[in-house]
């Protein structure tokens, strides 16, 4: 879309009106009390910059064709987001992130086939840069959208959340990256579409290898990472078509998730190297009842009951959210207990980890969605050093988070990680289904400390019963 080099003003003022949108919704994001409006800003944006496209392609020789598909597309993409945004459970955000991330990678990367495609058949000649564009957009979007699939399936059980490795995963990656560059070598030397298709193949396969070695555990670095590949997909797809909303969005898409996969990576004190090839989760969970295992240990189990009175009698809390909350769906409870205890004056904060759950900001999602106050959550470095000045640290669902071997075993793949110091409440309150390792599939140390008292069942029924026996005595 060459044209776009000569503009009428009002589409080039459109473009820079979608760019604005697009900061200053992503910079809106950063806080809570304004990432609705960040989101939305982000999506107006979006919005004007498709209607500045379509207006670009009916102008005379804008090259508008097939506008039948072009609506269709339109009409369908639109109803089945409405959709999904409408009846996805908020549990199943990260699947839903997941997919629409690939969605955005698959079309990038079918936008530059087609492209080329069209150029190898027509007898056309591309630029350099357009071909350095299209082979790029191929291969980044390509992988994020197979390795995308790859997350959702592992999120969603279809394929096992663990780390599924073997002694010779490293070897055919290393020869399928290999095949990328030469293929890549052989489109630069001779061109073809037959080229250009095995690179899109090699791209998707190799999409599938990435993922499927790393444990679900890691996911939220995983779907971060990924999400910078769209972007960057995207980002190349806007060079070879000439269009500055695409080159814009796709390097901010691109840059943030780069920053966040740095930094979800800092706070587990791994690098991406690590996430990316140790297989982390790869290993055999204890069975319950074995010689060493976790339900070998000794520890401290407490009723409904007794766990209401102790928080009757307490004035601080702080609450451990994980995982096993969001799969319990257990956040309204939650947002109800703490409601309970603030009318009888305890002071309630929630400590939020960096990779806690199964996205980037998991955690926070489903809290906001319960309507919990912005100003009760608080961030590792924020929260840590009140840990020891509380009286009760109530962990629902949360495990490899708040293990204390990541502080003491150097044998531990956890080890040297930032956690959240539960262990040095006054009182440790867990609430689990059972004894079973976290997806990284090491055990915790914390179960079985004398301070920690045991509470298991389901996260949301065994919360709706304190609820209701705090009622009950009060």
């Amino acid at each position: 879309m060459s044209e776009t080099r000569a503009l009428p003003t009002v589409f080039q003022l459109a473009y820079l009106a979608s760019a604005v949108l697009f900061i200053v919704g992503l910079k809106f994001l950063s806080s809570p009390a304004r990432a609705r409006r960040g989101n939305l800003m982000a999506a107006i944006g979006m919005a004007v910059a498709t209607a500045a496209t379509l207006g670009v392609l009916w102008m005379p020789g804008g090259g508008f064709h097939n506008q039948g598909l072009i609506v269709a597309g339109i009409v369908i993409g639109a109803a089945l987001g409405t959709a999904g945004a409408r009846w996805v459970q908020m549990t199943q955000m990260p699947q839903m992130v997941a997919l629409l991330n690939g969605f955005g990678g698959g079309a990038a990367a079918l936008i530059s086939t087609g492209d080329f495609l069209h150029a190898a058949f027509h007898g056309e000649r591309l630029s350099g840069t357009a071909v350095a564009s299209t082979i790029l957009g191929c291969i980044i979007g390509s992988l994020s959208f197979s390795g995308s699939l790859v997350a959702f399936g592992k999120l969603q059980g279809i394929i096992s959340e663990r780390a599924i490795t073997s002694p010779l995963q490293k070897v055919i990656n290393g020869v399928l990256f290999f095949a990328i560059l030469a293929t890549v070598a052989g489109i630069a030397a001779r061109g073809g579409s037959t080229w250009f298709l095995a690179l899109l193949i090699e791209a998707l396969l190799f999409g599938v290898l990435m993922v499927i070695p790393i444990g679900g555990a890691d996911m939220p670095v995983v779907i971060s990472l990924l999400n910078s590949f769209t972007g960057l997909a995207v980002a190349a797809t806007g060079f070879a078509l000439t269009n500055n909303a695409l080159i814009i969005s796709g390097t901010l898409v691109g840059a943030s998730g780069t920053l966040l996969t740095t930094l979800m990576c800092k706070a587990m004190n791994r690098s991406l190297a690590n996430v990316l090839f140790a297989g982390v989760g790869a290993g055999p969970v204890a069975a319950p009842g074995a010689p060493g295992s976790a339900a070998a240990k000794p520890v401290r189990e407490i009723g409904v009951d007794d766990a209401a009175v102790l928080l009757s009698n307490i004035q601080s809390l702080i609450v451990v959210p994980g995982y096993g909350m969001a799969v319990a769906q257990a956040q309204h409870a939650v947002r109800e207990l703490a409601d309970q205890l603030a009318q009888r004056g305890v002071e309630v904060k929630y400590a939020i980890h960096p990779v806690a759950g199964r996205m980037p900001g998991h955690m926070n999602v489903l809290l906001a969605e319960a309507n919990v106050p912005y100003d009760q959550l608080f961030d590792l470095d924020q929260i840590n050093p009140e840990f020891e000045h509380t009286d009760v640290a109530l962990v629902i669902g949360a495990n490899d988070v708040v293990n204390p071997a990541a502080r003491t075993d150097r044998q531990s793949p956890i080890y040297g990680m930032p956690i959240l110091d539960a262990d040095k409440a006054q009182h440790v309150i867990v609430i689990k289904r059972s004894l079973n390792p976290g997806f990284a599939g090491i055990d915790n140390p914390i179960y079985y400390d004398p301070r920690t008292l045991m509470l298991f069942g389901d996260a949301k029924g065994v919360v709706a019963r304190l609820v209701e026996a705090m009622k009950a005595a009060a």
